[in-house]
C-alpha cells in the first residue's frame, strides 16, 4: 500500500490545480479572474505582482496547450 500521506498530498495538490484551472477557464473576464486568484493567494500569504501573475497564467496555459504534450 502506498504512503497515505503521499496520497493525501497528491489529492490536495490535484484539487488546488483543478480549482485554479477552473478559475482560469471560467466565463469571467481575464482581469477579474486574475484578481480573484491574487486575492486567494494573498489570503494564504503569497503575494504576486501583476507581471508575476501574468507569468503564472502563461505558464499554466502553456502546460495545458496540446503542443506541450
Amino acid at each position: 500500500m502506498k504512503n497515505p500521506v503521499g496520497l493525501l498530498a497528491a489529492f490536495l495538490g490535484g484539487a488546488v490545480i483543478g480549482g485554479a484551472l477552473g478559475l482560469l477557464f471560467a466565463p469571467e473576464s481575464g482581469e477579474e479572474t486574475r484578481k480573484k486568484i491574487a486575492e486567494a493567494l494573498e489570503k494564504r500569504g503569497i503575494k504576486l505582482s501583476k507581471s508575476e501573475m501574468e507569468d503564472l497564467v502563461d505558464e499554466i496555459k502553456s502546460e495545458m496547450s496540446p503542443e506541450a504534450k
